[in-house]
């Protein structure tokens, strides 16, 4: 898979897990507007430092083909690392403006 689709994959899952703690936690919701976005940019870092840190993650990569596991891979990483840092940021919004 090209670098492009890596990113998508991952942002699509940040999104997708920034809105879940957006949702599971009104502590930390920034709205679906915020959790989006927020879930978007930490899925798409978050996945790049994931996939260099695990090699696996970044398999398919080499072969030139499309390969479910690896996206899947892709999409957790990025669902996780997205989810992280929505958390994050709506607890320093909650703290900082009460």
């Amino acid at each position: 898979m090209s670098v492009i689709t890596d990113l998508l994959v991952q942002a699509i899952g940040g999104a997708l897990g920034g809105n879940a703690v957006g949702r599971a936690s009104k502590n930390m919701d920034l709205g679906p507007i915020g959790n989006t976005i927020s879930g978007a940019l930490g899925g798409g870092i978050g996945g790049q430092i994931l996939g260099s840190l695990i090699p696996a993650l970044a398999g398919a990569a080499s072969s030139g083909g499309f390969d479910i596991a690896t996206a899947l891979g892709q999409a957790a990483g990025g669902g996780i690392t997205g989810a992280i840092v929505t958390a994050v940021v709506g607890l320093i919004k909650k703290r900082l403006l009460g």
